[in-house]
């Protein structure tokens, strides 16, 4: 009859295990209410989870709803037309003054005067001995002045030799030093309009603000022997202009012809001006 009145009841587990046993232990409540409190902790955990996994996904819809409208900012390479420089002429130098006439010379002359024959004629002077007169030249006055021998001995003959030529000696250049200018120039594959398109291409005109207007800048660089660049500068008074220039020139991966002098490869600055229109 106890069974039976037990399975009348519909007993939880809990009752059946803790039937005529202190209910008010802890463990009896415990097992009473981990239903409920495991409901509990699946509601409350679902809910942090979502709030946890759509906290980004809100945060970017909220940003994208106060974010500016982006600005179109129309850029366009304009051209430069580079003239020629402008060579000054040499002054007219005055000529040098003339240089003082030089006095020739004078020869030395013994005085040789024959006496006409006369009856006992008196030499007054009495002409050389021929061993002088050999040593100088003769003549009716004496005359101080350069010893010239009467017998001048006769040139040596013309040398039969083969000269030695003397080869042209080409200068030197150097490796490390940054010329300015060369005898031929450097060279970029295609000429310099492909550079300038390639730049115009490259160049991000987001990186401005857009109501610039035009923009000027002289882009320096040096055209190393192997056909690489390097030190790239940019001299502009627009900073944002500049940087994105010279990160533009780095993203050009094309080598170039280096410049040459006596046909040698060297190191070239090379410089590339750039103005370019942004508006708003």
């Amino acid at each position: 009859m106890a069974d039976e009145n037990i399975y009348g009841q519909n007993l939880t587990l809990d009752e059946i295990v803790f039937e005529n046993r202190n209910k008010e232990y802890g463990a009896y409540d415990i097992r009473h209410q981990y239903p409920r409190l495991l409901t509990k902790s699946f509601i409350i955990g679902t809910g942090l989870f979502l709030v946890t996994a759509l906290s980004p996904f809100i945060y970017m819809t909220i940003k994208n709803m106060n974010a500016e409208a982006p600005k179109e900012v129309n850029s366009e390479l304009m051209e430069i037309i580079e003239e020629d420089p402008i060579i000054e002429q040499p002054k007219e130098e005055e000529p040098p003054p003339p240089p003082p006439p030089v006095e020739e010379e004078k020869i030395e002359i013994i005085q040789n005067v024959v006496p006409e024959p006369v009856k006992a004629p008196k030499v007054e002077t009495p002409p050389p001995p021929i061993s002088e007169q050999l040593k100088t030249t003769t003549g009716l006055e004496n005359q101080k002045g350069v010893v010239a021998p009467a017998y001048t001995p006769p040139p040596p003959p013309p040398s039969t030799g083969t000269k030695a030529s003397t080869a042209e000696v080409k200068p030197q250049v150097s490796d490390t030093q940054i010329y300015n200018e060369v005898e031929q120039n450097a060279e970029f594959p295609g000429g310099i309009n492909a550079f300038r398109n390639k730049f115009q291409n490259s160049f991000d005109g987001s990186a401005m603000n857009g109501d610039e207007g035009a923009v000027k800048s002289e882009i320096t660089f040096v055209v190393e022997r192997d056909g690489s660049i390097t030190d790239i500068k940019a001299n502009g008074k627009n900073s944002d202009f500049n940087a994105e220039a010279v990160r533009t020139i780095k993203s050009i991966k094309n080598k170039w012809t280096p410049g040459k002098i006596n046909g040698q490869s060297v190191r070239l600055r090379f410089r590339f001006p750039v103005s370019m229109n942004f508006e708003g």
